[in-house]
């Protein structure tokens, strides 16, 4: 029987994986958790053979988690079930250490493979991300700017670029406006930018942002 770890803040997306894996032999839905700190906990108190977590997370993004999850437990696998697309996330998380990554919007069956493919010790990517990480390969000598950022770096640049405030931020963040100004300015520094429209063209550019 392969143990899940549901890590999701939203209740639907709990019942309709619990749902799916119901009809599914081997799987079931063991434990579930809405934020990040939750995850932790329940990885220390029970037995799981895989976590299925998202990158959106109340208190901490869902990398942060990831890179804790590989450092008290280096066996346990995780797949990443994201609302984002591959471009902003997948190559991130799969250096952090998941074992896959598919979006939220990908078909039950793809969802089941995954699991499957994972829980056994394997990999699962999909084709166009299999493409897009032999042209991350391909540019690996030559850094693109964003790739110097910290994940929270990374994160709240992202957010700028979409056009939210800084306190729309700071809530989503859990963190003081003031912080987010400080990040801003370190941001355009590290990128070597002066305003944010230019971080705003460069994430459309390079299609960081959905």
């Amino acid at each position: 029987m392969i143990r899940v770890l549901v890590a999701d803040d939203h209740p639907v997306i709990h019942e309709g994986l619990k749902k799916m894996f119901k009809k599914v032999h081997g799987i079931r839905v063991t434990g579930e958790a809405s934020t990040g700190e939750e995850v932790l906990n329940e990885i220390e108190r029970n037995d799981y053979d895989l976590v299925l977590l998202d990158i959106s997370m109340p208190d901490k993004s869902g990398l942060e988690v990831l890179k804790e999850l590989k450092r008290k437990r280096p066996d346990l696998q995780v797949l990443i079930l994201s609302i984002h697309g591959e471009e902003q996330y997948a190559i991130r998380a799969l250096k952090a250490g998941a074992a896959g990554y598919l979006t939220k919007k990908s078909v039950q069956d793809e969802l089941i493979k995954a699991v499957q493919k994972i829980s056994q010790g394997g990999k699962y990517i999909t084709s166009s991300l299999a493409e897009k990480m032999a042209s991350y390969l391909d540019k690996m000598c030559r850094k693109l700017p964003h790739e110097i950022l910290s994940e929270r770096e990374f994160q709240v640049m992202c957010l700028i670029a979409k056009g939210k405030t800084r306190k729309e931020i700071a809530e989503e963040l859990s963190i003081s406006v003031d912080t987010i100004s400080t990040y801003r300015a370190r941001i355009l520094e590290k990128m070597k930018m002066k305003r944010t429209v230019e971080l705003t063209n460069y994430a459309n550019k390079i299609h960081l942002i959905d």
